[in-house]
């Protein structure tokens, strides 16, 4: 029998990437707030109670990395671009265009020298902290800094970032600090798992293969393989020297709002430096369907990473073959050792508030299935 490595740190044998759909009591009050109904204690006391019971469920299904599901958040990214200082709340003239829709149309914008004092997120960690058992770990997800880069470079946000950074270096220096700020606040606060989340890499692999579905951003196909070095750099420097006990992983993702998608394209255009440079500890994969291409990347990934296949859907709520997805398991070991992996979502159940179209109940069903799978894989 093989003998596996007992994980004490995440990513775990079965995981979760973070947001989880919002109780219709959550909904109906942040409702009730933008019309002015009720107050923000009012709703930060359904939130707090929301975010409770959602630990409490994580936590009884054997969950050893939990989130408050992002239940604070309108969106995965730009709520937490809005928390640091000299981010401003901005519309825009189009949204985030995904295959089936359109998305609201926000962004965060510039406007002022960044800075990463008093982030939100950290009181939102603490409240999360003290409601996990002490053998639970509580994971936070922020965006990657490399995504942050990306919003910044929106045609609309250029200008006002030109006019507080004369140069594109001194914007990302300034990145890297606020980034390095919020962590170490993260860490103060007991933090021990960040995860970045980035959907920079799946545009990336989509660009260069299909060079005319490159967005209007002034970007050339012939600039892409600097634009690759440059977001591991970017990631990497906010990387650098953290506390040797703080986990740090990334979820790359190809989009996933109200069960649509934006991006298509294996790893293989991306892999390299993404899988052999990027200074993480483990990376949550989109696997869940041909559009993330084989599992023949897998073997670039370097030294003793860790790979989380995410070979369940979260954007439908029919509950995949348990046989299949042990069989993609073993064929994605041809590649990565077995003792290397582990099995999540694809992404999480609501990356923004209006959350993918399944039912709660199909959620949890959805994580026991791969709690049993893991039990059986890795016994």
């Amino acid at each position: 029998m093989t003998k596996f490595t007992k994980r004490t740190t995440s990513p775990f044998r079965y995981d979760i990437v973070g947001s989880f759909l919002r109780p219709d009591k959550l909904k109906r009050s942040r409702a009730q707030f933008e019309a002015g109904q009720i107050t923000a204690i009012d709703l930060r006391k359904i939130e707090d109670d929301s975010i409770t019971e959602l630990v409490h469920k994580e936590e009884a299904l054997g969950l050893k990395a939990i989130t408050d599901g992002e239940f604070r958040r309108s969106w995965w990214h730009l709520d937490f671009f809005w928390g640091l200082q000299g981010v401003q709340k901005a519309s825009t003239q189009e949204g985030y265009e995904f295959h089936d829709e359109e998305t609201r149309r926000e962004t965060a914008r510039l406007i002022a020298p960044l800075g990463g004092n008093n982030h939100p997120f950290v009181e939102h960690f603490k409240f999360t902290r003290d409601q996990a058992s002490s053998t639970t770990q509580v994971k936070q997800t922020i965006p990657a800094p490399g995504q942050f880069w990306t919003e910044l470079q929106r045609p609309e946000n250029i200008a006002s970032w030109q006019s507080i950074y004369p140069t594109a270096q001194k914007l990302q220096e300034a990145i890297v600090q606020a980034y390095k700020q919020v962590i170490n606040d993260l860490y103060v606060a007991g933090c021990r798992t960040i995860q970045f989340d980035d959907c920079t890499w799946g545009a990336l692999a989509e660009w260069e293969i299909q060079p005319e579905k490159i967005p209007n951003y002034g970007i050339q196909p012939e600039q892409i393989p600097a634009m690759k070095q440059d977001l591991v750099d970017l990631n990497n420097s906010v990387l650098q020297d953290l506390p040797a006990d703080l986990t740090v992983n990334t979820h790359v993702c190809r989009g996933n709002y109200h069960s649509t998608w934006a991006n298509s394209g294996s790893y293989d255009s991306v892999s390299d430096p993404l899988f052999t440079r990027e200074k993480v500890g483990a990376y949550y994969l989109e696997y869940d369907t041909a559009r993330a291409g084989g599992f023949e990347p897998l073997a670039k990934v370097s030294g003793d990473k860790k790979v989380v296949l995410g070979l369940v859907t979260s954007k439908s709520g029919t509950l995949e073959k348990r046989e299949d997805i042990i069989a993609r398991v073993q064929a994605a070991s041809e590649y990565i050792d077995l003792d290397r992996l582990a099995i999540s979502p694809q992404c999480g159940f609501a990356s923004t508030e209006e959350g993918n179209i399944l039912t709660e109940q199909q959620q949890w069903d959805k994580i026991k299935l791969l709690q049993s799978i893991a039990d059986e894989v890795w016994s």
